[in-house]
């Protein structure tokens, strides 16, 4: 198969697959507020492998896709009440977290941005340390640092992944504020989607713009843009 037609088959996946993705994210906000859990269990593990699909078709960045692959991992294994596929989980977010980083490249963030994110990290784990289980509490905390710097860093690729960056922040911090009996929200898990579909598809929008993009283009693909393909 020719270049242009694996082009042209991509480019005729683009609409039908951001259109999937839309639908099993409306599915799994309603489920979650119907208070049906089979809506939220069929369609939670769809939304980033379409996300993902959508990148690819889109041909963005390979650490975007293996990025969204790695939420994905995180999403299934949340799915199930238990403190060992929770720690899976959060690892496989962690990774994901990695490669987003990674993908950032080494352009500066905003200082002042930089210091109100290291901020809101310390108040927040200090705030939250005690009521957190014991065996929880370095795991959490890592993974916090992790995903601060990531949310941190996501405004590189311009506003709508700085967006991204805290909202996906705004999620997790929801998470935690539970496990640690904080007071919560009305329909608590349908604000934690809510902001996690969000954050990774806003992460998503900044890595295919065009500056996004470069960033995390490997060396071949700088290669085969200068030479126009």
């Amino acid at each position: 198969m020719s270049a242009a037609a694996v082009t042209d088959r991509r480019e005729r996946l683009v609409r039908p697959l951001l259109i999937a993705f839309l639908v099993a994210s409306a599915v799994d906000l309603f489920g979650l507020l119907a208070g049906v859990p089979a809506a939220h269990f069929v369609a939670k593990p769809l939304l980033m492998p379409l996300l993902a699909g959508y990148a690819a078709a889109r041909r963005g960045p390979r650490l975007l896709i293996a990025a969204l692959l790695f939420g994905w991992g995180g999403d299934v294994f949340l799915l199930f009440d238990a403190d060992a596929a929770f720690l899976i989980g959060m690892g496989s977010f962690a990774a994901g977290h990695v490669c987003y980083l990674w993908l950032f490249g080494r352009a500066r963030g905003s200082l002042p941005v930089g210091v109100v994110y290291a901020a809101v990290l310390v108040i927040f784990v200090a705030l939250l340390w005690s009521g957190l289980p014991a065996d929880m509490r370095i795991p959490i905390a890592g993974y916090s640092l992790l995903l601060t710097v990531m949310a941190y860093r996501a405004g590189t690729l311009g506003p709508y992944a700085a967006v991204g960056g805290a909202l996906f922040l705004l999620s997790d911090a929801l998470i935690a504020t539970g496990i640690a009996d904080w007071p919560q929200l009305p329909a608590p898990d349908f604000w934690i989607m809510f902001t996690y579909i969000a954050a990774q598809f806003l992460l998503t929008v900044g890595a295919l713009a065009p500056g996004g993009k470069r960033a995390g283009a490997t060396p071949e693909a700088h290669r085969e843009q200068s030479n126009g393909v």
